[in-house]
């Protein structure tokens, strides 16, 4: 069984000697530094020697003890004999002591002026703009490979995908439609009640399903849980160079992996628009009949007098566009992916971000054009 350490402190001659006795280890239950350092610094002697013939242990432990007695003794002036010290102790001490700490080791971060920041802004964007139209390049050119059938992906990798971003996503898209759609009736109705017209909750909930929140709800759901996926997927394959090897081996990715998840949310976001409608219609008609006095038949009837079926085909269509963004934001990003697990994180978050900013855009963009062309209509 280890010795318990001991500590005592000496007068001598010529000064103070420390006595140090024991295993000094990790684990072991430490004398306080306190009153050694207290007898440093009230009476400072001339000098401190060491006497170490009762050690029987030693590690890190007690180097940091002794560093702290050095640094107490180079505070006050007092000379410090190592004579005394084990000798591996002494080459420890000497080489932690032989280069001091430079204090300007860490290099501050540059200044950065407005036009530097602007010109870095500018460049970066630049950057990504020739990334995103050489993806689409040789998307484009897969999907003209696959229009003619001769693209290169197994059929199996589709259906699968096709589950995954279909019926798995089902829960989540009818959570989050039902309960957009019970916010849309509450809010319109507290004001449709001031001129006693809540029968028109059904109106403001269905137009606005149909046509816009359907839609984009279900593609920010999509590109938060498939386009996050798609883009750890091929991120993890770019780390572990499992896309050189395809690569290699005569598959091109943009065949093999782009194309399938492409197609895969081109086909299931539509499907999950229709449902998303119905699902906010279903939240409209609870919170109308709950709270304010409409009647589900009175609801279903509003709904059936009112929408047409270009309301549902608007919010389809953009449903396909979506679709394709979130594809192309998750892949894009996966593809450009480093070779570590941290940028293979990085490259997650960014592909969720940029799928909801190409979302945004394009149903801007999506929705002056189709008004545009019903108007003309």
């Amino acid at each position: 069984m280890a010795q318990p350490p001991t500590l005592a402190l000496i007068d001598t001659a010529d000064g103070l000697e420390l006595r140090l006795g024991g295993g000094w280890t990790v684990g072991a239950e430490l004398p306080p530094p306190g009153p050694v350092l207290d007898r440093l610094s009230t009476a400072p002697p001339r000098a401190l020697g060491f006497d170490c013939q009762a050690l029987t242990d030693w590690d890190s432990l007690l180097l940091a003890f002794l560093i702290k007695i050095l640094d107490a003794c180079a505070a006050h002036g007092i000379e410090t004999r190592w004579e005394g010290l084990p000798p591996g102790v002494r080459g420890m001490l000497a080489l932690a002591r032989a280069v001091p700490e430079r204090q300007d080791t860490q290099r501050p971060p540059p200044v950065t002026g407005f036009l530097a920041g602007l010109g870095r802004a500018v460049l970066e964007a630049y950057a990504e703009t020739l990334g995103l139209l050489d993806f689409l390049g040789q998307a484009t050119l897969a999907v003209g490979r696959g229009l003619r059938g001769k693209a290169r992906f197994r059929g199996v990798d589709l259906v699968d995908l096709l589950v995954e971003c279909g019926p798995r996503a089902v829960p989540i898209v009818s959570l989050i439609s039902f309960l957009v759609g019970m916010i849309l009736a509450f809010v319109g109705a507290i004001q449709l009640r001031m001129f006693g017209a809540q029968v028109f909750i059904a109106d403001l909930v269905g137009l606005g399903m149909a046509r816009e929140m359907g839609a984009m709800m279900t593609a920010i759901i999509m590109a938060g849980r498939t386009g996050a996926a798609y883009a750890a997927q091929l991120g993890s394959m770019q780390a572990n160079d499992e896309i050189d090897a395809l690569t290699t081996t005569g598959f091109p990715p943009m065949e093999f992996l782009v194309l399938p998840r492409l197609l895969a949310l081109m086909l299931a976001l539509p499907l999950l628009c229709l449902y998303s409608d119905f699902m906010g219609i279903l939240g409209g008609a609870v919170v109308a009949s709950a709270l304010f006095d409409v009647s589900y038949a009175e609801f279903l009837n509003q709904i059936e007098n009112r929408l047409v079926i270009w309301d549902f085909m608007t919010g389809i269509s953009k449903s396909v566009v979506f679709g394709l963004l979130v594809g192309i934001a998750g892949c894009m990003r996966g593809l450009q992916c480093g070779r570590n697990s941290t940028e293979v994180g990085l490259a997650t978050t960014s592909a969720v971000v940029t799928g909801i900013v190409y979302i945004v855009v394009a149903d801007a963009v999506l929705t002056l054009v189709i008004t545009a062309l019903k108007l003309s209509l």
